[in-house]
This record gives structure tokens, sequence and C-alpha cells, in this order.
């Protein structure tokens, strides 16, 4: 008798985290939340990205059984302030000029929801990035090149925008590109998934 087959379903739209799980060489479809992101009042940036990846991963439905969910969430804080995608250069070239020569941490939101008997595991992978002191030409140099306006912070770590740190702290390199592959992996294999 072989394996039950387990469905693996990614809850996101974003093109950075489902790049990320096909390193685990596992087959699953990313399917589009469509949930209320807004902040609660008085919520910390840890608290929210839990609920969020949760509420994501909860957000798909009409799932056969056995179906694993996984919903991811983050947030880059600076001060206590979240800071969110700059959408355009004049906004990411003032993100990048604030951030210059201090640190940014990262709270990254994991939610895997097994819809067979309705358990959830969730945790928050956090990560600080030290930027170096930047100058405005080295920050409009960057951003012409990667163009990373669809990026909470201005940058793209696993690319040139490692140029810009002076430091990363972190338990899990993956988890600054939006996606905790080592967390995920233990969460997937408590959910009786085979890695590797």
């Amino acid at each position: 008798m072989g394996e039950s087959v387990i469905t693996i379903i990614l809850a996101s739209s974003s093109r950075y985290r489902a790049s990320l799980l096909k390193r685990l060489n596992i087959p699953f479809q990313a399917i589009n939340p469509h949930i209320d992101e807004a902040r609660l009042n008085g919520e910390s940036a840890r608290s929210m990205v839990e609920r969020l990846s949760i509420a994501k991963a909860r957000a798909i439905h009409e799932l056969p059984k056995g179906s694993l969910v996984i919903g991811s969430d983050q947030a880059a804080v600076l001060n206590e302030k979240i800071i969110g995608k700059p959408g355009n250069h004049p906004a990411a070239l003032a993100q990048l000029l604030e951030v210059s020569d201090r640190i940014i941490r990262f709270y990254t939101g994991l939610c895997v929801w097994n819809n067979t008997d309705d358990t959830v595991q969730v945790d928050c992978i956090e990560c600080a990035v030290k930027f170096r002191c930047l100058t405005k030409a080295e920050i409009n140099r960057y951003l012409l090149q990667e163009q990373p306006y669809d990026c909470a912070g201005s940058f793209r770590s696993e690319g040139y925008g490692i140029t810009l740190f002076e430091s990363i702290s972190g338990s899990d390199p993956t988890a600054l590109i939006g996606l905790p592959l080592i967390r995920l992996s233990a969460m997937l294999r408590n959910a009786g998934l085979h890695l590797p």
C-alpha cells in the first residue's frame, strides 16, 4: 500500500515566496488568499504577522482532505514603525536614506494548516539587518539597477541589495526574503511530509 498523497498549497501571490518554496522540491499550487492585511489597533508587528499567516492559510477553501496550506506574512520595523513596500523610486530612495546606518527588524510569520485534523502550526522568525552608512548616489545606483519597489525595506537581499548591508543576524536567512524554509521544513515534517 502506497503513501497517501499530501496536497501542498502556498496561500500567497508572492513570486518571491513561490520561488523559495520551489527549493524544497515538492509539488505545490500557489493561490492568492485575498484577505484584509490591515494592522489592528495596538497590534505588535509579531502578533500581526502571526495572525495574518493563519488567516491566509485558512482563507483557502474547497481543498481535498490531506492538504497542507502554508501562510506567511512579513513586517519590516524601524523604531516601532512598520515600513511598507515603497512602490516607486522616490519612496524607495526615502526609505533607504532613513535606514542608512540603522537596523531594520524583519518579523516573518509562518503557518502550516492541516485541513485533515484542523491543526495549525505557527511561528514568527525574526531577522535583523544592519545597513551600512549609505550615500544618496549609492542608493540611486542600487535602485536603478534592481528596482526593488515591491519589497518592504526597498531591497532584495537575495540580489544586489546585499551590497547595502553591514550585517544580517537571524536563525534563517530565507526568512528575510519572505518564507523561512528551515522552520517550514520542520513544520512540514511534523505534518507527515518527508523532507528530504
